[in-house]
C-alpha cells in the first residue's frame, strides 16, 4: 500500500512539474507572439530554458549574411559578457554543423565530440561538459541560427529536455522572424518617405543653385564693364581709386560666397542620398583615385565654421604633415569627414572645441583621420552601439546615422575605427585607412 501511495505521490510532484513548464511556455510564447522588440523578452526565454533544464548556462546565435557570421547574440550564464557578440564560421563547432543541418544535436560529453570547437571556450575560460544544440527555424524553413543550453546541474540532458528547449526555441525563431518583418516593412515605409525627402530637396535646392550660377554670370559681366569703365577714366585715378578699392573687396568675396552655395546645395544632395543608403544598409562602391585628403579636411572645416561659431565652439582643422594623396572616394571621404566634424560639433556645449586632423603614419601605409572633442562624452550604453547599424543618438531628433555612414565608408576602403570616450573629458576617434592599394598604377581608380 505504501510503495502505491508513494507512486503517485511521485507522479503527483511529475505533474506538477510538467504544469509549471506548460504554463512558463505558454506565458514565453504569449510574449513573445505580440512583441516587436524582443532582446529582453529572448533573453527572458533563455533564462526560463536554463531554468526548466536546470542547466548553468545558454546562448542563441544567429546568422549575419552580411558577415556570413554566426554571431552570440543572446548569452546568459557565467561568462555572458565575454561571449556576447562572439563570431564563429557557419560551419564552426556543434553551432555550425546544426546550422548546417537544421537537427538537433545532443553531447552527453562535449569534449569528446570532434566537430565541438575549443578555442572559444578556451578563451573565455569556460568548460563545457554537456549541451543541447538546436536550430532556430523560421516557419518557412529558413535557418536564422541555433540555441544552446549548457552544462545540466544534475547529470544529463534527457528527451524530455530536449523537446522542451526545441519548444521554446521554435517560439524563438517566429518571434525573430516576425519582428523582423515588422522592421522590413517599417524599413520600406521610411525609405519610400527619404526617396520622397529626396526629390523634395532636389526642388528646392534648385532655386538657390540657378540664383548663385546667375549671381556668378551678371557679376562677371559687371566687372568686365566696370574695369572698361575704369580703362577709359585713368586719366582720373584720384576719382576711380575709392570705387575700385570697395568693389576690389566684393570682387574677392563674391566668387567664395558662390563657391559656398554651390558647394553647400550639393552636400545637401549628397547627404540625403547617403541618409537613404544608410537606412536601406546599402553603400555605393568606391570609386578609387589619388585625392588630396586635407583639401577634403579643410573644405568641410569651411562649410561648419559658422554651424560650430553659433554655438560658440572652437572648430580647427590642423595642416596636415606632407600627407600625400590618398588612393580613396574623394566623395565618400568628404562625408565621413563632414559626419565626423558635424558630430562632435552637435555634441559640444559653448566653451567646447573641436579639432580634426589628417596625416600619414610613420609605420607606413596607413591614412589617419582623427576628430577629438571636449565635449560631454559619450556614455557606455551608447557607445557600444556606435558604428553599428544599432546605432542610436543622443541629441533629440537625432537618428545616429551618421555615425553609420562613417562607418560604412571606413569599412569600403578596407579601414578600421578606434574610439575613445570618457563621460565629463570627451571623446577622439579614430580612422584609419589604406594610403594606397595594391595594384596602385595607371589603372588603379577603374
Amino acid at each position: 500500500m505504501q510503495g502505491r501511495l508513494d507512486d503517485i505521490e511521485t507522479l503527483r510532484r511529475a505533474m506538477a512539474a510538467l504544469e509549471r513548464q506548460i504554463a512558463a511556455v505558454r506565458r514565453i510564447a504569449v510574449n513573445l507572439s505580440t512583441a516587436t522588440e524582443i532582446e529582453d523578452l529572448v533573453r527572458e526565454a533563455l533564462d526560463t530554458s536554463l531554468t526548466l533544464a536546470q542547466s548553468e548556462a545558454g546562448s542563441i546565435l544567429l546568422y549575419h549574411p552580411a558577415k556570413q557570421k554566426l554571431v552570440f547574440e543572446y548569452v546568459v550564464g557565467e561568462k555572458a559578457d565575454e561571449l556576447t557578440g562572439a563570431e564563429l564560421e557557419p560551419d564552426q563547432g556543434l553551432a555550425g554543423m546544426v546550422f548546417q543541418s537544421g537537427r538537433a544535436f545532443v553531447s552527453e560529453d562535449v569534449g569528446t565530440e570532434r566537430a565541438h570547437s575549443r578555442e572559444l571556450g578556451e578563451k573565455v575560460g569556460y568548460v563545457t561538459r554537456n549541451m543541447v544544440t538546436v536550430p532556430l527555424m523560421s516557419p518557412e524553413a529558413e535557418p536564422l541560427g541555433v540555441m544552446q543550453v549548457l552544462n545540466k546541474r544534475d547529470g544529463q540532458f534527457d528527451e524530455h529536455d530536449v523537446s522542451l528547449i526545441e519548444i521554446i526555441a521554435a517560439q524563438i525563431a517566429v518571434a525573430i522572424k516576425a519582428v523582423r518583418l515588422h522592421e522590413e516593412a517599417r524599413l520600406a515605409t521610411v525609405v519610400r518617405f527619404i526617396g520622397n525627402i529626396s526629390h523634395d530637396v532636389k526642388n528646392m535646392i534648385s532655386p538657390p543653385i540657378t540664383a548663385a550660377q546667375t549671381l556668378e554670370m551678371v557679376a562677371n559681366r559687371c566687372f568686365e564693364q566696370f574695369d572698361e569703365c575704369l580703362s577709359r577714366h585713368a586719366d582720373a585715378p584720384d576719382q576711380t581709386s575709392e570705387v575700385a578699392e570697395s568693389l576690389a573687396k566684393l570682387r574677392t568675396l563674391y566668387p567664395t560666397v558662390v563657391e559656398m552655395i554651390l558647394e553647400s546645395c550639393e552636400v545637401v544632395q549628397q547627404r540625403t542620398a547617403q541618409i537613404a543608403a544608410a537606412v536601406k544598409g546599402v553603400t555605393s562602391q568606391p570609386h578609387f583615385e589619388p585625392t588630396d585628403v586635407a583639401s577634403i579636411a579643410q573644405r568641410v572645416g569651411t562649410m561648419l565654421a559658422p554651424q560650430a561659431q553659433r554655438k560658440g565652439v572652437t572648430l580647427t582643422i590642423e595642416d596636415a604633415r606632407e600627407l600625400s594623396p590618398a588612393m580613396v572616394d574623394g566623395k565618400q571621404i568628404y562625408n565621413a569627414v563632414y559626419n565626423l566634424i558635424l558630430n562632435a560639433i552637435d555634441a559640444c556645449e559653448e566653451g567646447d572645441s573641436v579639432a580634426f586632423r589628417c596625416d600619414g603614419l610613420p609605420e607606413g601605409n596607413i591614412l589617419m583621420m582623427e576628430c577629438r572633442d571636449t565635449g560631454p562624452g559619450i556614455p557606455d550604453e551608447v557607445k557600444s552601439r556606435l558604428f553599428t547599424d544599432e546605432a542610436v543618438s543622443t541629441k533629440p531628433m537625432g537618428t545616429g546615422l551618421g555615425t553609420r555612414i562613417v562607418k560604412d565608408v571606413v569599412e569600403a576602403h578596407d579601414g578600421t575605427i578606434e574610439l575613445e570616450s570618457e563621460v565629463g573629458v570627451g571623446t577622439t576617434i579614430r580612422c584609419r585607412i589604406p594610403l594606397r592599394r595594391s595594384g596602385d598604377g595607371p589603372d588603379a581608380a577603374s
